[in-house]
């Protein structure tokens, strides 16, 4: 049978762009479809943006211990509207260059939803495509718990889209989405309350660094409220009124609610049953190592699937599927060596097995090594800000398990460290390191213990 293509993607997001591209370097014929914007959430109102909105909201940290070191005090304002305008061009010139790459190497880009017709074709805009193969990458979307009250709030994906800053700011979530907006509205102003369901913020992080995290919050002037949760949602006299169980029976009011509970795959509405496509009880599309679904000539990758929700991860699912489908290389992706950050401030990063998780499979053998100390941005500022360095190790073989990192730089650092990890560093490795003084990264070296 002849195909229109050798591959069509079904989403432009990290995973879908980058299969499409290391597909087309094989010489194969490929369409991507797209309804929203190029890029997926990622582009558009994920990462790029957030960490914009991170390096705004640190020049307002860097005035507060400014005069410490010999700045006199200057009035400055904070102009929301401005800045978001700032964002959503450079967004803008990313999409242009999305565009010329995609046409350079060769790939349609088709506008519009896709939905499955049988296991070759898919339709969009009351067009019928067929394919060799076809990949999925539709990525996922915030999850609105059932609450009462619930249209009221917002997520992530509307923040950007706020007229102004609220003056009082309720998130309901305490995982790396709202543990970062936290921290970021906090620094242009906004009173801040952060519910977590849990005892402390991070679920999934290092004890050590979820404290450490947790702690630098509440120096900052966050709220947090633990162990409860948003019982409902009401408008009352031109403000909104959280009822909180658990833990904490209170009702506290904010100007804006955002939401962070988690993201649910899109997996709706792609016509996938027509297709014979299989989904795991909620709603990701089951793959098996190499990216293919029940079906033989579909795969899936990124958000869209139940693994982990990191942009860097689709992107490497993406590049394994074209290696293994139209490469002829097989490729796995390793997920116990992905890194992750939470861009918060205080930043944390890790990369590698918790302590809890070490010992779950190697048992007392495993040993930690950990410092804590301020680092020296702070030391001249009244500021008692801490950071936390932490190392796990396989004590029978000294090789480093996993590195947790708390404090300024930590996803630079932990970056860096990745690679090394991944290779098997050992723990006298690192001691015989020679360290770059005065930095923070030098902490790693342990040489004081």
């Amino acid at each position: 049978m002849t195909f229109d293509y050798d591959l069509f993607v079904i989403g432009a997001g990290p995973g879908g762009l980058a299969a499409a591209k290391a597909a087309a370097s094989y010489g194969i014929r490929a369409a991507i479809a797209e309804q929203g914007a190029v890029g997926g959430t990622c582009v558009n109102r994920g990462c790029v943006p957030k960490k914009l909105i991170v390096y705004a909201a640190d020049f307002a940290l860097q005035n507060q211990i400014a005069h410490s070191y010999g700045w006199s005090d200057s009035q400055s304002r904070f102009d929301w509207t401005q800045f978001i305008k700032s964002v959503y061009q450079q967004i803008e010139s990313i999409h242009h260059s999305y565009f010329e790459q995609l046409q350079q190497a060769g790939i349609e880009l088709i506008r519009g939803h896709a939905t499955f017709v049988d296991s070759h074709t898919v339709e969009i805009n009351e067009r019928k495509y067929t394919a060799d193969k076809i990949l999925i990458a539709v990525g996922g979307g915030a999850n609105k718990p059932n609450i009462p009250g619930i249209e009221y709030a917002i997520t992530s994906r509307q923040i950007f889209d706020l007229p102004y800053l609220p003056k009082r700011l309720a998130i309901i979530g305490g995982g790396y989405i709202g543990v970062e907006f936290s921290s970021m509205m906090n620094a242009f102003g906004c009173d801040v309350t952060l519910i977590e369901h849990d005892e402390m913020i991070l679920s999934g992080f290092d004890e050590d660094i979820r404290l450490g995290v947790q702690q630098g919050l509440n120096k900052r002037g966050i709220r947090f409220i633990g162990n409860s949760s948003v019982k409902q949602i009401k408008y009352s006299e031109e403000k909104l009124v959280l009822t909180i169980t658990g833990d904490s029976r209170k009702t506290i009011a904010a100007d804006t609610i955002l939401i962070a509970t988690g993201r649910t795959p899109n997996t709706k509405n792609l016509g996938l049953e027509n297709a014979g496509v299989e989904l795991e009880e909620k709603g990701a599309i089951k793959v098996d190592d190499y990216n293919r679904t029940t079906v033989e000539n579909i795969f899936a990758v990124g958000d869209c699937t139940n693994r982990l929700q990191l942009s860097p991860v689709a992107k490497a699912e993406g590049r394994a599927f074209a290696n293994t489908v139209f490469g002829k290389k097989p490729q796995k992706v390793d997920y116990e060596q992905a890194p992750s950050a939470v861009f918060a401030r205080p930043e944390a990063a890790a990369i590698g097995m918790t302590e809890a998780k070490a010992r779950e499979k190697f048992g007392e053998v495993v040993k930690c090594y950990s410092v804590h100390f301020q680092p020296m941005l702070f030391q001249m500022t009244e500021k008692d800000e801490q950071a936390t360095i932490k190392i796990v190790v396989n004590g029978e073989s000294e090789r480093v398990l996993g590195a947790h990192m708390v404090g300024e730089h930590a996803a630079e650092i932990i970056q860096s460290l990745a690679v090394a990890i991944r290779k098997g560093i050992t723990k006298q490795d690192i001691d015989e390191t020679i360290g770059i003084h005065p930095t923070t990264g030098e902490e790693f070296l342990f040489h004081s213990l």
